[in-house]
């Protein structure tokens, strides 16, 4: 292990390629995430209504061909194919980060990636353990306060005014990246119940005549996007839920090809392309219909705080993340040869562990499965994964705006120029001193 970690800077800025492309998808994430938080808040204030019946009403109301089983409620939808599209482009970051990103380094993935694994175990292990005599039944939830959501957590970044410099970008970039990746796996594992092989192995004939389809270059949605509903739909019928879909379609969406000697970024264009339609549409109706809960006044919100469940969740979000992101960070540091950038400190470290406790998209997706979406647990959930992490990003926030002024510096650094090459000169000078 110290020989994976051996003199490498913990946190280090990395190339500026690379950070272009995280600083790009940051961005995007935050519009997303900032068009997430209004329509869970839209659906929260609507929920808590005298018209929350309608509200109720519309995320009930069923559409789509029963002859094909797809007379879903438009809350279904959301979750099931909505969110597909979230999860695709999940797929092709992932397909980029393990290519040409920072998961493509052993070395330099190693400590994100423990990270990441202390940041699900941990919030694992305290759900189970405060909620080890409610039975199976209540532990069916261990795996929601497990999961990052990227696009709130950086829309709380928009919000305070942190700019983050490039190397805790591309580290809480790449927590989340694992962190998602994890999610799908604990997904189509443990909250799959009945698996139809025949379906699924017939998805994989559209799916791989997609994946073929792009390798040859072929790019006409009205080729790939059929054979992407139909992979969809196959394994919707087949028992697994819906969204690993996305991820499958995503994965196999070549990172580039070569066209006349020409290095052609496919994941990039077509990411360009679907994260507008994700961060813009997909997941901020999601949201609206996962987040509305009817609380029931400070009564039912009492209730909803003080269940074990909730209870797990939040403490599993607040301090599990903190706990497994930044203590296996330390740990690993500690006994390795690993350490930190000059420029940076564990300050910078924990800021980062405290917005790995926001989670929302899902953590709201997993309730659902976990406990049956509109049943009583699940809406408890509901309200433990706003409150933990509405917690975690006052708590981030606090640690992250006393850091500003340091950043502000560092990224100052990381934009002066005076050789006018269009590259910074801390980039070049990292490059040659490698």
């Amino acid at each position: 292990m110290s020989s994976i970690f051996s003199g490498l800077p913990f946190l280090s800025r990395g190339s500026w390629e690379e950070s272009r492309r995280v600083a790009d998808i940051l961005r995007k994430e935050t519009v997303g995430g900032i068009l997430l938080l209004v329509g869970a808040l839209a659906a929260l204030i609507w929920a808590n209504t005298a018209w929350s019946d309608s509200y109720h009403a519309l995320r009930e109301t069923t559409v789509g061909p029963s002859a094909l089983h797809m007379d879903l409620s438009l809350g279904t939808w959301a979750a099931d194919g909505l969110l597909a599209i979230f999860f695709f482009v999940v797929g092709v970051e992932l397909k980029r980060e393990f290519v040409e990103g920072s998961l493509r380094d052993l070395r330099r993935a190693a400590m994100p990636v423990t990270a990441a694994l202390g940041g699900m175990v941990v919030p694992a292990l305290i759900f189970v353990a405060i909620n080890a005599r409610g039975g199976a039944e209540a532990l069916n939830g261990w795996a929601v306060p497990t999961a990052t959501d990227i696009a709130f957590a950086v829309a709380i970044l928009a919000v305070i005014g942190a700019h983050l410099p490039s190397a805790l970008r591309t580290f809480l970039l790449t927590l989340a990246v694992v962190d998602d990746l994890l999610a799908v796996t604990v997904i189509a594992v443990f909250y799959t119940d009945d698996v139809k092989l025949l379906f699924l192995g017939a998805a994989l004939l559209p799916l791989l005549a997609f994946g073929f389809a792009l390798q040859r270059g072929v790019n006409a949605w009205w080729v790939l996007a059929p054979l992407a509903v139909v992979t969809w739909w196959l394994v919707h019928e087949s028992g697994v839920h819906a969204t690993i879909a996305g991820v499958l379609l995503g994965f196999l969406v070549p990172v580039s090809r070569m066209v006349d000697g020409k290095k052609i970024p496919v994941a990039e264009h077509i990411e360009h392309r679907i994260r507008p339609l994700s961060a813009g549409v997909a997941v901020p109706v999601f949201a609206f219909f996962a987040a509305g809960v009817t609380v029931g006044g400070l009564t039912g919100l009492a209730d909803a705080l003080t269940d074990p469940i909730s209870i797990g969740v939040i403490a599993g979000l607040v301090i599990g993340k903190v706990v497994g992101i930044f203590g296996v960070s330390y740990l690993v540091a500690r006994f390795t040869r690993a350490h930190l950038d000059d420029e940076l400190s564990w300050v910078d470290v924990f800021g980062v562990a405290l917005l790995g406790g926001i989670g929302f998209t899902v953590s709201l997706l997993i309730g659902d499965l976990a406990y049956g979406a509109g049943t009583p647990a699940a809406d408890h959930i509901k309200v433990a994964v706003l409150c933990g992490s509405l917690l975690s990003a006052l708590c981030a926030s606090s640690v992250l705006v006393v850091r500003n002024r340091t950043y502000r510096r560092i990224v100052a650094l990381e934009t002066v120029d005076d050789d006018g090459d269009g590259i910074p000169d801390v980039y070049q000078k990292g490059e040659r001193h490698a």
